[in-house]
C-alpha cells in the first residue's frame, strides 16, 4: 500500500514499521524531519511523552528506548500522585520505565511540518511490558481473543464540545447534522477536518446534538491501531482547535441542559480473514454475534468503570438522552446500550453506546473485548432483543462512580483478562477521585443548604 502524506496506511506491523523507519531516515537526511514526539497515554488518556531530536530518536528507537519515571501511571486527572497504587508508589522509589516506539504508528503532526509523532509501548528495564500501562492492558485483551481464533475490528465515534474563551459553546442552539451550523463554527471546524486528514483516518465529521458539539468517526481497524488513533485524535483536536482560537472539552456531561459526549465503540469479529459475525438463515444474529452480545450485556455493569471513569461520566446516563441507562439490546435502536447493526457481510457489527468521551480508549476497548471473550468462551445466549423505547429495559447501569467501582471489583473474570494489578490500580485511581468529590463542598451544596 502507498504511504499518505502524513500517516502509514494499515498493513502488517513489521512491514509498516520497516516502511516507517525508511521514511524517517530519508526525511531526516533530506532535512524535512527534525523532531519526533514519543507519545503514550496515561490512565486518564492524557498524552504523555517527550520531544526528541530525530538524530537521537534514531539512536534510541531500536535500542534502549526513552526513560520516564513510572509515577506517570499513578497520577490523577490533575497530575497529582495517588496513594496506594500497586505499580508505582513511594515504597518502590518511583523507578524508570522505558517507552519503546511502535514505528508503525509514525505520522507527521498537522501543526508542525517538520515534526512527527509515534505511539509507544511501556516496558521495564528487562524489556518486559509494564503490565498496568493502558496499551499493555489492550494487548492482553487482544491476545486473549486471538487464543479463541478471532481478531476484532473496532471503529470509534468521539463527541466533544468546541468552546469560546469563556468556556461556553462557540455557537447557540441545537441543530444536529446541520451544515449551516458547521459553517458557523468556522474557522475551527474546517481547521479540524483539514488538520485531521491523513493524521487519523477520519471517515466523517458532523455537528451533534448540542450547541458547539461535534462528532468525528474514526475508521475501523485492529484494536491497538484504532485505540492509538483515538488517542492521537484527541491530542490533535485540542491543539488544532487551540491554534484556531477555540477550546475543546471531552468531558462526558459538561452542561446540565445539553447532550453529553460519548465514545461509541463498533466491534466486529473476524476468523481467518473472513467476517465471523453475520445473520443466520432465519435472519437473526449468528452464534458468534449472539455470544459476543451476551458477554457484553452480562458484564456491562462491571465494564462501566473502564468506560465512564469520572464522577461526571454518570451524569450522562439519563433517559431520553441518546445515552443508555440499562443493559438492553436491540436492532439499530439508539435507546439501547447495545445496538445490533445488520449491514453487509463485512459490516455487520455491534455498537456499544455506554463509553463516554472522557474514557481512555485503550481501557474502554480492552474492557469491551474482555466481555466479548467471556461471551464466546461461555457460548452464552443474550436476552431477547427489545423493540421501541428501551429506556428502563434490562439491568440498570451504575448510577455513580462509586457503584461502578464496586461492580468492577465484583467481576473477577473481567479483571483476570485486563490484569489484576492493572485493574486494581485503575480502581484505586477512581476511588481517589470519588473520595475527592464527596469531600468537596460545591456550589450545589451552598445553593441548596446555605439557608438552613
Amino acid at each position: 500500500m502507498e504511504i499518505t502524506s502524513n500517516r502509514l496506511q494499515s498493513r502488517s506491523g513489521a512491514e509498516a514499521s520497516k516502511a516507517a523507519l525508511t521514511r524517517i531516515i530519508e526525511d531526516a537526511d533530506a532535512g524535512h524531519l527534525k523532531e519526533i514526539e514519543i507519545l503514550w497515554p496515561d490512565h486518564q488518556g492524557h498524552p504523555r511523552g517527550k520531544r526528541v531530536p530525530v538524530s537521537h530518536f534514531l539512536e534510541k528507537a531500536g535500542g534502549s528506548g526513552i526513560a520516564f519515571c513510572d509515577v506517570v501511571l499513578a497520577w490523577d486527572v490533575l497530575g497529582d500522585v495517588v496513594e496506594g497504587m500497586r505499580a508505582s508508589n513511594w515504597e518502590t522509589g518511583m523507578p524508570d520505565i522505558v517507552a519503546r516506539p511502535d514505528l508503525s504508528t509514525f505520522r507527521y503532526l498537522p501543526w508542525r511540518s517538520d515534526a512527527g509523532v509515534v505511539l509507544c509501548d511501556l516496558v521495564d528495564h528487562h524489556g518486559q511490558p509494564v503490565p498496568t500501562a493502558p496499551r499493555s492492558v489492550l494487548h492482553r485483551a487482544v491476545e486473549r481473543l486471538a487464543e479463541l481464533g478471532y481478531t476484532a475490528s473496532v471503529g470509534v465515534e468521539i463527541e466533544f464540545y468546541l468552546l469560546d474563551a469563556a468556556s461556553k459553546p462557540i455557537v447557540d442552539g441545537l441543530q444536529a447534522y446541520s451544515l449551516e451550523r458547521a459553517n458557523a463554527m468556522e474557522p475551527v471546524f474546517g481547521a479540524l477536518t483539514r488538520g485531521l486528514d491523513g493524521f487519523v483516518d477520519v471517515e466523517a465529521g458532523n455537528v451533534e446534538y448540542g450547541p458547539g458539539q461535534c462528532e468525528f468517526n474514526i475508521r475501523h481497524d485492529e484494536p491497538l491501531r484504532v485505540a492509538g488513533d483515538a488517542t492521537a485524535f484527541r491530542y490533535a483536536v485540542r491543539e488544532i482547535a487551540r491554534r484556531a482560537g477555540a477550546g475543546v472539552t471531552f468531558m462526558a456531561k459538561p452542561f446540565n441542559v445539553y447532550s453529553g459526549s460519548s465514545m461509541h465503540l463498533h466491534v466486529s469479529l473476524w476468523r481467518d480473514g473472513k467476517p465471523a459475525m453475520g445473520l443466520d438463515g432465519d435472519g437473526r444474529e449468528n452464534d458468534v454475534m449472539r455470544h459476543a452480545a451476551a458477554g457484553i450485556l452480562a458484564n456491562l455493569p462491571g465494564l462501566a468503570l473502564y468506560q465512564a471513569p469520572t464522577v461526571n461520566g454518570y451524569r450522562r446516563f439519563e433517559p431520553d438522552s441518546f445515552a443508555p441507562t440499562t443493559s438492553g439490546w436491540s436492532v439499530d435502536n439508539r435507546t439501547s446500550a447495545l445496538r445490533s447493526l445488520r449491514e453487509g457481510p463485512s459490516s455487520t457489527r455491534l455498537e456499544l453506546r455506554t463509553p463516554g468521551a472522557d474514557a481512555e480508549p485503550h481501557w474502554a476497548i480492552a474492557s469491551l473485548l474482555a466481555a466479548v471473550v467471556l461471551g464466546l468462551e461461555d457460548a452464552a445466549e443474550p436476552p431477547a432483543q427489545g423493540v421501541g423505547n428501551m429506556y428502563g429495559v434490562g439491568d440498570p447501569l451504575p448510577l455513580t462512580l462509586a457503584e461502578a467501582i464496586e461492580a468492577a471489583e465484583d467481576n473477577p473474570r473481567i479483571i483476570e483478562i485486563l490484569g489484576k494489578d492493572a485493574a486494581a490500580d485503575y480502581a484505586t485511581l477512581a476511588r481517589a477521585e470519588w473520595r475527592n468529590f464527596i469531600s468537596t463542598v460545591s456550589d450545589w451544596d451552598r445553593d441548596r443548604y446555605l439557608n438552613i
